[in-house]
């Protein structure tokens, strides 16, 4: 009689885990898929999630064929040459400008000389660092000398005196590759004897001035 209610409570307790067991299965559901969005075949720009950029181009160009440069890079303006309006000494050479001493130096007066001899004698000489300066001496404005180069050696000319005042001018034509044009000047009678001694600093272009007199 025992083994038979033991085994009814074996057969009980089976049928309850059987029936626990069940109810912890997942209920199975069956999952639809659509498509989320129908594709235009035609491929329209305004559709869809395509983004509608906006043109940057405002004003559409006009092009004019018959025109040989229809095409213009830029807006038509007001332009200039470049340098338009800029004045420029001519006297003061490229050398001033460029990497020269940058300082103009004008005529200049080296001052009077008397003498009663037949002439004088008119010498001059570079006296700072030989770079090729060349002078024009006038006598009383007429040109004795066109192109005397200026060497570390004394060079020049004997001058015949008129009575009354003989104007001698010395002409910068360059400034060598140092500016400014220099130089030493020593003036001598007839005998040899020293008169008169100067020196001057000249733009090219500017002239050094020396009066002799005979009475």
């Amino acid at each position: 009689m025992k083994s038979k209610n033991v085994l009814f409570l074996i057969l009980c307790f089976l049928s309850f885990g059987w029936a626990m067991a069940q109810t912890d299965l997942p209920t199975k559901k069956p999952l639809k898929i659509e498509a989320a969005n129908k594709l235009d075949p035609k491929g329209s720009a305004n559709t869809g999630s395509v983004l509608n950029i906006p043109s940057v181009i405002k004003d559409q160009p006009k092009l004019d064929m018959r025109d040989p440069n229809p095409v213009k890079m830029l807006p038509d303006e007001e332009l200039v040459q470049a340098g338009t309006g800029l004045k420029i000494d001519p006297r003061i050479g490229p050398g001033e400008r460029l990497g020269g001493s940058g300082q103009y130096f004008a005529d200049q007066y080296l001052g009077d000389v008397k003498s009663n001899g037949k002439y004088v004698g008119i010498v001059c000489r570079d006296h700072e660092y030989v770079d090729g300066d060349r002078v024009k001496i006038y006598v009383n404005d007429m040109v004795v000398e066109p192109n005397m180069l200026l060497t570390g050696a004394f060079k020049g000319i004997n001058v015949d005196l008129q009575k009354g005042f003989n104007k001698i001018d010395f002409e910068a034509l360059n400034h060598g590759s140092s500016a400014p044009n220099t130089a030493q000047v020593d003036v001598y009678d007839d005998t040899g004897q020293l008169l008169y001694s100067n020196k001057w600093l000249l733009s090219a272009g500017s002239k050094a001035t020396l009066i002799v007199t005979k009475d």
